[in-house]
């Protein structure tokens, strides 16, 4: 089977795309690589990996010829990134994976997975399932319910298509990124002996496991079309719902250093907890890390230095970077962004 991965050097799809290779699956990976090619420097060299570098707004359709599966997950990736510049994250995160969908309906492409976020789900009460109300507070969070609606709108009994509202993502990557809770405050612990915690820390999260996120596509990738098709799954697991402080907690026992904190920025506008309910019993869908276990590993690299903080690690700071040096590029006047 042939799978086009968007967004595959970025920090979930450079672990996704070994895993694809592993098991056995041809690979076309279309990136920007605003991060580099580097994140897949250990299977670049792989035969059945074809690197494309161009963008979900107008790349060449013919890139779906005999593609049988699209896992589409560029996108600028997280709420304070979405916020740079709203109207590019709309054009990227919404008009250019929608365009994705519907090239790949026209191309005969049998399955396409949308990497979408629990973060849709804002600010609520309660315990929410895939059918509980949305609440979209950021431009990310609307860019990704507007690509749910429109991409699942596409489906019929020749074109499967399954929305995958990911939980808060931590865990090592070759494009690694600090700026996500966890994986932020190891760092914290790390460099500074304390663990920076957004304000007031009674604030709820679902995680899951950088591993174990790549593996729910996996599995739709390999599910009955009759269980997916038309569906959304939250992804990650009822015991890793956590409150901000208290995970700030679990993180320092974890590493087994003493607990110390420092707030910052401001109150939180967001806070949900998740219902996993539905990808566990449809799909036999279970995580098998922790995030003790992901602090943990992240922490033992960076004492080893298998990873190391800089720009690049920080999504919001490295955009900025690009953007100051004229590195990104801007709409294409001749291009547009039409089919």
């Amino acid at each position: 089977m042939k799978v086009l991965l968007t967004g595959g050097a970025g920090y979930i799809g450079s672990i996704m795309i070994p895993m694809l290779l592993e098991e056995g699956y041809e690979v076309k990976c279309l990136d920007r690589f605003f991060f580099g090619e580097e994140t897949l420097s250990g299977v670049r060299n792989n035969p059945e990996l074809e690197l494309i570098k161009d963008d979900i707004r107008w790349f060449d359709p013919e890139i779906m010829r005999g593609v049988d599966a699209v896992l589409d997950m560029a996108a600028l990736s997280n709420d304070p990134s979405g916020e740079l510049d709203p109207e590019k994250t709309m054009a990227i995160n919404y008009r250019g994976r929608v365009r994705v969908a519907s090239l790949a309906k026209k191309y005969d492409v049998s399955k396409y997975i949308l990497a979408s976020s629990c973060s849709i789900y804002g600010f609520q009460d309660g315990l929410l399932n895939e059918s509980s109300p949305t609440n979209p507070l950021t431009t990310y969070a609307k860019a990704n319910l507007m690509s749910e609606n429109d991409a699942l709108a596409l489906s019929d009994n020749s074109f499967c298509v399954t929305a995958l509202r990911q939980a808060t993502v931590y865990g090592l990557s070759p494009r690694m990124r600090f700026d996500l809770a966890i994986n932020g405050m190891t760092l914290g612990f790390y460099k500074n002996g304390k663990i920076p915690v957004m304000m007031d820390g009674t604030q709820w999260r679902p995680f899951v496991h950088i591993k174990d996120t790549s593996r729910a596509f996996l599995k739709v990738l390999e599910a009955d079309e009759d269980k997916v098709n038309g569906e959304i799954f939250n992804v990650g697991s009822n015991e890793q719902n956590c409150q901000i402080l208290p995970l700030a907690e679990m993180v320092a026992e974890a590493i087994n250093i003493p607990f110390r904190f420092e707030w910052y920025g401001d109150p939180d506008k967001r806070s949900y907890r998740v219902s996993f309910d539905k990808i566990k019993k449809v799909l036999k869908y279970s995580v098998k890390f922790t995030p003790k276990e992901g602090a943990r590993e992240i922490y033992d690299a960076l004492k080893s230095g298998e990873v190391t903080d800089s720009k690049k690690t920080r999504t919001v700071e490295w955009y900025k970077y690009l953007i100051e040096a004229n590195k990104i590029i801007n709409e294409v006047a001749m291009k547009g962004e039409i089919l």
